[in-house]
């Protein structure tokens, strides 16, 4: 389990640096340039191929970790993408990280490591009954395609976002589900038995549609909404798979009293972050378009 905390904690970082550095890579575009233009430029820069060099192995290392151990315990520590993005971009984009923002970096490093201490999943089993893929799949898929359709059909703004980011993150949680099957039957029938299976085609299919639909909900309203539901939700949803169907059994009883504190420190923490504007100008907009959507934000709340 040891190994599998250290590919998911390497997994959060290098998605935050490849974020990061993508952003940055963006951001040198000139303004004027035409989307031909983008694209010609973004091939030619070596911090845009950093950036996906760290989604890469960010795959990897999440396909890794998955293996290694129990979806419920391994899903949720991607969270620390979220302040490790904050910390990488601090430093790329030279933004300063205020007090509030540091505490609230320390809210998810606790509440996650409280929560996960305290449900300490245990047991499971790697490969799934195909009987039970069917109606994992039939719900969740009906899950996603209500936010979607509720989500187009709002304006622009926070219902929007946060519709099509929840949507982005069921997505992601069920093509971790995914992986992590694809993965036990490459250990157990090798590359063959691998490339023959449909989960390994699904979780593609899966992981693709979910960055799209994430690509949707950071167009269609601030981060105070996209970022909130995409983090805890994938969080939430990968436990969720990891308790009902990979039969991973969490510590009940006493242990839920601290394990509802450590999820309470740790939302609070996500949504605080996500209002800040350093965390805005390192991985989503620039300061003025981030600050306009703060206000909107704080108004709406």
């Amino acid at each position: 389990m040891i190994l599998a905390v250290v590919f998911a904690v390497l997994a959060a970082g290098s998605n935050a640096v490849g974020t990061v550095l993508q952003r940055r890579a963006a951001v040198e575009v000139p303004d004027s340039s035409a989307r031909l233009a983008l694209v010609r430029h973004l091939l030619r820069s070596p911090i845009w191929f950093g950036g996906i060099l760290g989604v890469v192995f960010a795959a990897l290392f999440q396909a890794l970790a998955l293996s290694a151990g129990r979806l419920a315990m391994v899903q949720p520590l991607f969270i620390l993408e979220l302040p490790l993005a904050l910390l990488v971009g601090s430093l790329v984009f030279r933004v300063r990280v205020s007090a509030k923002a540091w505490f609230c970096v320390a809210c998810i490093f606790v509440g996650l490591a409280l929560g996960l201490f305290s449900a300490a999943p245990s047991g499971g089993r790697d490969q799934i009954p195909g009987v039970w893929w069917v109606p994992t799949l039939a719900a969740v898929s009906g899950a996603g395609v209500v936010l979607v359709l509720t989500g187009l059909r709002r304006p622009q703004g926070l219902a929007r976002a946060a519709c099509l980011a929840a949507a982005a993150a069921i997505g992601n949680a069920l093509t971790a589900a995914l992986v992590k099957s694809s993965m036990a039957i490459l250990a157990d029938e090798g590359a063959t038995g691998f490339f023959l299976a449909w989960q390994t085609y699904g979780f593609a299919a899966v992981g693709s549609l979910s960055i799209f639909l994430l690509g949707y909900a950071m167009q269609g309203g601030p981060l105070i909404a996209s970022q909130p539901a995409l983090t805890l939700g994938d969080a939430s949803v990968s436990f969720i798979l990891g308790v009902t169907l990979f039969a991973e059994s969490p510590r009940l009883g006493m242990w839920l009293l601290p394990a509802f504190l450590g999820l309470a420190l740790l939302s609070y923490g996500v949504f605080a972050l996500s209002r800040t504007r350093c965390l805005a100008k390192c991985i989503d907009r620039d300061d003025e378009e981030a600050q306009q959507e703060e206000q909107h934000a704080a108004a709406a709340m």
